[in-house]
Order: structure tokens, then sequence, then C-alpha cells
């Protein structure tokens, strides 16, 4: 059902000392394009961070994540949990990984502690995280604003050139505002550690990450950039401005210290996937991911499995003419506190909205 294919893209080198690291260009640039962005990325090769210990970080007088912790709640010292030696082993490597890139460290006689979390990632390696639950709620809400999606996507169609940059460890490049670090303490086999750079996790970090871009790139935000947390994006009205766009870009990653990862990062391609959505010069398309989500939906038999269509829907919605009609029957289905009566009006409407959704509009 998917009509969107990837773009083509060519690696190049940005350090011939080091021909084994590459970063992909859009193959469809024209010849002198292609040469003026290799140079630029062979001029720049600093930006990109290649392994956690490449990754200095953001000076901590620029920003670092301040917990604002109520101090009247009561330090929390969870429980600590046992693991079977598959998870323990993988606990003892991240940790190590973690300890060599300086991004924890030991810390003595924490007032909080929190246990460890390991999550399956879909090439069956362990994610490590640490269950903040407890730090969570004893922290106030930051309500900086995030960028309307919306908004960003409408302001980045319509434009030739576009390349999609992604931070090295996002929120690991913040550091953590030093009296609140020990606040972070999780406990493992090895001992007591606690973050020196802000974890995924924690309360508020999104919002400390959209402050610092906000401030790196306010002058190219909404003229040739657009950010949201983690998700950059430069974009150029014609291709041959786009070298001068990323040079804007790339200085102000240098002034920060912000660093890249080379493999989430594509330059000069006319088009992508953006905060959800497939943007290009002649307009949005939605993510054919979310369309094959739906394709593949099996008719709801519970009340989960209307609320998840529904939710699925309303990422869609500025796709589908008249939604609100043709998604009318599921929520008739949904009967307050009698489950769901999933009838035949509500089977036509799914299916007729899968084939819809197969030619979804250009917006």
């Amino acid at each position: 059902m998917s009509r969107e294919k990837e773009e083509p893209t060519e690696s190049v080198i940005p350090d011939e000392a080091e021909p084994d690291k590459t970063v992909k260009i859009g193959a469809r640039l024209t010849e002198q394009v292609k040469k003026d962005v290799t140079n630029l990325l062979r001029e720049y090769k600093e930006i990109f961070a290649w392994c956690h210990e490449d990754m200095p970080g953001i000076d901590r007088s620029v920003i670092s994540h301040n917990l604002a912790v109520n101090e009247k709640c009561k330090p929390v010292v969870q429980k600590r949990r046992s693991f079977n030696p598959e998870r323990s082993a993988a606990i003892k490597e991240e940790v190590s990984k973690l300890l060599a890139a300086r991004s924890i460290r030991e810390v003595k006689y924490p007032e909080w502690v929190a246990n460890v979390v390991l999550v399956k990632k879909k090439n069956n390696q362990w994610r490590m995280c640490v269950d903040f639950t407890d730090l969570i709620k004893a922290c106030p809400k930051d309500s900086f604003p995030l960028p309307r999606i919306d908004q960003l996507v409408d302001a980045t169609a319509g434009h030739e050139t576009l390349s999609f940059m992604d931070a090295y460890s996002g929120y690991n490049q913040i550091k953590m505002h030093k009296p609140d670090e020990e606040k972070t303490a999780f406990t493992t086999d090895q001992g007591l550690y606690c973050y020196t750079v802000m974890p995924f996790g924690l309360k508020n970090a999104g919002a400390t990450y959209q402050r610092l871009v906000n401030k790196m790139f306010a002058k190219q935000i909404g003229r040739n950039m657009e950010v949201y947390v983690d998700d950059m994006l430069t974009k150029s009205i014609t291709a041959d401005r786009h070298t001068d766009d990323l040079r804007e870009t790339f200085d102000v990653l240098v002034k920060y210290g912000m660093k890249l990862n080379p493999a989430k990062c594509v330059f000069g391609i006319p088009s992508g996937r953006f905060i959800g959505y497939q943007v290009h010069q002649r307009g949005i398309e939605v993510n054919p991911e979310k369309i094959q989500t739906l394709a593949k939906m099996v008719s709801p038999r519970t009340l989960k499995d209307v609320q998840k269509l529904t939710g699925c829907l309303a990422s869609l919605s500025r796709f589908i003419a008249k939604s609100t009609d043709r998604c009318l029957p599921f929520f008739k289905a949904l009967k307050k506190g009698k489950g769901i009566e999933w009838n035949e009006d509500c089977e036509k409407a799914f299916q007729a909205l899968k084939d819809y959704l197969g030619q979804a509009p250009l917006l």
C-alpha cells in the first residue's frame, strides 16, 4: 500500500584518513552540488560523533537539566530488583560503556535510588533504562512549549532540497545540573551510579532539549531550518543554495559543540520523513509506515482495539476528507461502560478507510 520509496543516496567520506566512516548524500544532486556538499562535510567533519567518546557535550554555561525537585517530597530508595544472568550481563556491559563515555559516575550515600529496567529492542539486544517513576512524581512540569507539528511540516513542504539530521544520543549531550546529578542514582550489581548527563526518561527532558535547540538555531528556525526536539532539518528553496544553508547550520553546531549521528543523517535529498510525515517540494504525504500499520490492522474486537484504531486515525485525520463522517461508526461503537458494538456499518467504514488511505492525497 505504501507508494513512497526511500530517496537514493550515495556514501561520501568526510575524513579521508578514515575511509570506513561515511555519510549519506542525495544521489539526485547535480555533480556540482554533490561536490560542494561533500567538500562542506569534509570541512566540518568534527560535527560528527562516531562513538560516545566523540561527544564532549554542551557546556553547562549554555544549558543543563535542572530537576527542581519539590523539597516537600521525601526521597525514595526503591527496593532492589534481581535479574537473570543474561540481563545482568547486559546491564554490566551498558554500565561499562556509560562509565567510559563519562555519562555516569559512581556515587555514595544517595538519597534517591532507582532500579534499572531492561527493554528488548527490535534487534533482540537489551536497552537499559532507569525507573525514575518516584523522582518524576517529585518534579514540577516544565511548560516550555514544543513547536506545533502541523506548522513545522507545512513550513517544510515546497522546498527543493532537504537535509535531515539527528544528534548523537541527543539527550546525553546535555549535562545534568550539578546539584541534581545524585538524584538520578540507580543500583546495579556493580554498585551505585548517577548520571552526569541528561538521561532519557527524566521529566521535562524534551522541554530542556527544545529550549536548547530554540536558542541554538534562533536565527534559522522558520527561514532555512525546522527543529522538533532532536529532529533537525535544513531546507532550501533551490538546490544551489543548500550548501550555504548547511554551512550556517554547521557553524551553529560547531559553536555549541553539538554532535551529529552520521548513521542517522542524510544530506541533500528532495524528500524524506520528518516528525511522522513525508515532506517534499510538491507537498506533504502521510508517512507510509502509518498506512501500513492501518492496512495490517484486523477488525477490532475489543474496546482497546477500537481505541487503538481511533488513535491511529487521529494522526491521519488531515489526510482524510470528511474524517468526522468517515469515522463516526467507530465512535458510535464505543458504548460507554458496555464494551463495543462492532457492526456491519463499522466493518464497511473500516475497509473503506483502508482503501481510501491506500491512495492518500497529497497536501
